[in-house]
C-alpha cells in the first residue's frame, strides 16, 4: 500500500521526526496534538485552552487527510494530571458526537513545551 503524508498549515508544524499524520488505504495515523496554536507555535495558557487546542489541532489534521473528527475510530490522550480528566470529558463533547471513538487516557510525568494534554488519533476514511 502507499504511505501518504498529510500536512497543514492549520495545525502546529511537526518540531520533530514525524509527520502531522500518514494515510494508509482508508486509515490515518494522527500523530500526538499538544495546545500549540498553529499561527504562533506558541503554547496557548490554562488546561481549558490546551484541551481546545488540542481537538482544534487534530480536526485541521483530519480535514486535510480527507476526514473529520467524526471518522476517529481511536484517541489517547495523555495528561500530566489525571485530575483534568473530567475537563478532557466535557470539553471533548464539544468536539465529538456519540457514538465515541474507543480512547484511551494515560498520566505521564512530562509531555513537549511543557504541554499539560497531548493526543493523537487513528481516524478511518469512507
Amino acid at each position: 500500500m502507499t504511505k501518504t503524508i498529510i500536512a497543514t498549515a492549520n495545525a502546529p508544524q511537526a518540531i520533530g521526526t514525524y509527520s502531522q499524520a500518514v494515510k494508509i488505504g482508508n486509515a490515518v495515523y494522527m500523530s500526538g496534538q499538544i495546545g500549540l496554536d498553529p499561527a504562533s507555535m506558541q503554547m496557548v495558557e490554562g488546561i481549558d485552552a490546551q484541551i481546545h487546542q488540542v481537538f482544534k489541532n487534530l480536526a485541521a489534521v483530519a480535514e486535510a487527510a480527507g476526514g473529520s473528527l467524526a471518522d476517529v475510530v481511536k484517541l489517547n490522550v495523555f495528561l500530566i494530571d489525571l485530575g483534568n480528566f473530567a475537563k478532557v470529558n466535557e470539553i471533548m463533547a464539544q468536539y465529538f458526537s456519540q457514538p465515541y471513538p474507543a480512547r484511551a487516557a494515560v498520566g505521564v510525568a512530562s509531555l513537549p513545551r511543557n504541554a499539560l494534554v497531548e493526543a493523537d488519533a487513528v481516524m478511518v476514511l469512507g
